[in-house]
């Protein structure tokens, strides 16, 4: 029989004239071959065995691999095709018990290749034919590499603008007769796949909400497709389902995913088991899968799943595999799209990531992982950005406890918790640029801590971020002479300077918990003094411990108030450290004088003190105790002279501009008591 097996119908019609003698026999023969056929084709085949890659029973019930099939009778065997969770598929022609090949069919010699109908088990973690042959697997040519090349935060290249009329058309059809009725609408605008999964996209994202009553109590909600059309609401499973018939509809390939999420219900540290909680798709386009989400694309729930807000997110739609799989964990893994696959272990305990993170331009976080533990009473976290973003953070709900830096392209965070035990660390960001005052989270952290660095307690008054950025150097602060934010002093001085943008006035303040510093002895602890475009602080402070450097800054051509920059964080540790304050500074003094001597506003009693100045424009100097003593004009340019404190409470510094005009008062300082 394997020669005339070989033979096409006609060298078969040719045979049969030929050999019409020997035709009875040659009929014998046949519809034995066609009978033993019949046998072998009721089982499954090796090869099926094989691409399904388990051994697969054929049962009286009709089940294969664990997914439920419907059976139709049919006058021909039907043709079962059922998907496992692995991808794979096997193909079973079944014939009912005790039947007879129809000779005459058998023998028809124009039917061709045989055409029987097909059944297809479903469920949420398969997929199905689309009437255009059998939907392909993930196969190499779909996979993305792993971790994320930080290139695009999609799977393809999209041109956003480019949808904006077809999105503003079909976020507003309102047909809801049919789902035949509505997709014909959207793809009035579409012009090619992408265009008819977007409109379907779009569609979804504005007019189906979360059914949060459903959520909580399965008797109240539907997911037919045809219910959540007409309700205009279901759980993900509904949303998926929607999508996927009006991909069918529309003639796209597309399929329904489940498995795990990182959603509304996730905590930290979760392990997942047992059934799937969300659903999704895929859909096929330009030759490979594409993942998208419409549930979290249309919007989200409040904490306690009562309410839903619609709020468009764009990075759900043909969302990148390897940022999909942040929260996104398919039953199948052929469905990560990614290579290598992760395992579900690395699923959990991988940080996660919201759309908010990616939207900012944020690439990537150290530590990867959402449970941190101190080293030494230290936990430090940073971040990596596109572009320069502002930054927040709350540990335990306030922003006591830590020290957050600004970078270039991202920012630094040092947490130092007070007391040992979790910790909930929430990060926030918004854009550099723009009028947007909210700030999203965009990430959460536990900072467990073993142990407590006590000498890392921080001021009340310490502002976030601390130190210079490049948020300093817009608003006009340039080349910090100190670019970390701690500056460490043991005598109890310090001298920081900038080079300021033009038109910029400064007024610092310090500040301190140890103390209770009046307004005055703020201002007077800090001398500043200019030098052309540059600006130094000089810093006494009064005794040991922590104090914040306030900086404030306005134009000088603004009348308005000054408004804050940034902050320092000084510390001293010695403890005899005890400086006085500085002269008291009269309006009259001019960004361009300078004072050298004596530094300190308060002066010994009955002493000769030595004066130096940088004055300019004057044509006469005093200081005056209880006598007045001239300063002369040096070679130097420098203002000299000594006065004695004998006698008086107070010396102040006295200049003239011209003889025809009177004296203005500079400088005060006091003369200690006997």
């Amino acid at each position: 029989m394997a020669f005339h097996d070989r033979l096409s119908n006609t060298q078969r019609i040719l045979l049969a004239i030929f050999c019409f003698p020997l035709l009875p026999f040659y009929l014998c023969a046949l519809c034995y071959a066609r009978s033993h056929e019949e046998q072998e084709e009721g089982k499954p085949t090796e090869l099926a065995h094989m691409e399904a890659g388990k051994t697969v029973e054929t049962q009286r019930d009709s089940s294969f691999t664990g997914q439920p099939v419907q059976m139709q009778p049919d006058e021909q065997a039907p043709v079962i095709t059922s998907y496992t969770n692995e991808g794979t598929h096997v193909t079973v022609e079944v014939h009912p018990r005790n039947t007879t090949p129809q000779l005459f069919k058998k023998f028809s010699l124009g039917k061709g290749v045989r055409k029987l109908p097909s059944l297809t088990g479903l469920d949420n973690k398969g997929f199905q034919e689309n009437g255009e042959g059998r939907v392909p697997l993930p196969g190499g040519k779909d996979l993305h590499a792993y971790p994320w090349d930080k290139s695009s935060l999609k799977s393809m290249t999209l041109d956003l603008q480019q949808f904006e009329k077809l999105d503003a058309y079909a976020s507003k059809v309102s047909v809801k007769n049919s789902i035949e009725e509505l997709v014909k609408a959207l793809l009035r605008e579409a012009r090619n796949d992408l265009e008819k999964v977007r409109a379907i996209w779009m569609w979804i994202c504005h007019h189906i909400e979360y059914d949060v009553a459903g959520f909580h109590n399965k008797g109240q909600r539907s997911c037919e497709p045809k219910d959540v059309l007409h309700t205009g609401k279901s759980v993900c499973e509904g949303y998926a389902g929607l999508f996927q018939q009006m991909c069918s509809v529309a003639g796209v390939r597309c399929m329904k995913l489940s498995g795990y999420s990182k959603g509304y219900s996730y905590r930290r540290g979760q392990s997942f088991t047992g059934d799937s909680d969300h659903a999704w798709n895929a859909v096929y386009l330009d030759g490979r899968w594409h993942l998208l989400d419409s549930t979290w694309g249309s919007g989200s729930v409040n904490d306690s799943c009562s309410k839903f807000t619609f709020q468009y997110k764009e990075f759900y739609f043909l969302t990148h595999p390897a940022l999909f799989i942040n929260n996104h964990f398919p039953d199948n893994s052929n469905w990560q799209l990614l290579k290598p696959a992760l395992t579900l272990k690395e699923f959990e305990s991988n940080m996660l990531y919201n759309s908010q993170f990616y939207n900012l331009g944020m690439l990537a976080t150290h530590p990867e992982t959402p449970i941190i533990q101190t080293v030494n009473g230290k936990a430090t976290i940073s971040i990596e950005s596109r572009a320069p973003l502002l930054f927040m953070f709350k540990l335990q709900g306030t922003e006591e406890h830590g020290l957050m830096t600004l970078k270039k392209n991202g920012m630094k965070l040092e947490i130092y918790p007070q007391k040992t035990g979790n910790h909930k660390l929430q990060v926030f960001a918004k854009p550099a640029k723009g009028s947007e005052d909210h700030y999203n989270e965009v990430l959460e952290y536990t900072i467990e801590c073993s142990s407590v660095d006590k000498n890392m307690c921080f001021p009340k008054d310490l502002r976030q971020p601390v130190g210079p950025s490049w948020f300093t150097e817009r608003k006009g602060f340039l080349r910090p002479s100190h670019p970390e934010p701690i500056i460490h002093t043991n005598d109890g001085r310090c001298s920081i300077t900038f080079t300021l943008g033009k038109d910029i006035s400064i007024l610092p303040s310090l500040h301190s918990d140890n103390t209770s510093l009046t307004e005055d002895m703020r201002r007077r602890h800090i001398m500043e003094i200019h030098r052309g475009n540059q600006t130094e602080f000089k810093i006494h402070l009064p005794h040991a411990g922590k104090f914040v450097l306030r900086l404030f800054a306005k134009k000088k051509s603004d009348p308005g108030n000054y408004n804050y920059i940034f902050n320092y964080l000084i510390s001293c540790p010695n403890t005899e450290v005890k400086w006085p304050v500085f002269p008291e500074y009269y309006r009259n003094w001019a960004e361009s004088y300078e004072l050298l001597e004596p530094l300190a506003g308060l002066l010994p009693a009955n002493r000769n003190v030595q004066f130096k100045l940088k004055l300019h424009s004057i044509a006469k100097a005093f200081v005056k105790g209880k006598d007045t003593s001239p300063l002369t004009l040096s070679k130097d340019g420098y203002w000299e002279g000594t006065c004695n404190t004998s006698g008086c409470t107070e010396v102040c510094v006295m200049v003239q501009e011209n003889a025809n005009l009177k004296f203005s008062y500079l400088l005060k300082y006091e003369v200690e008591t006997q």
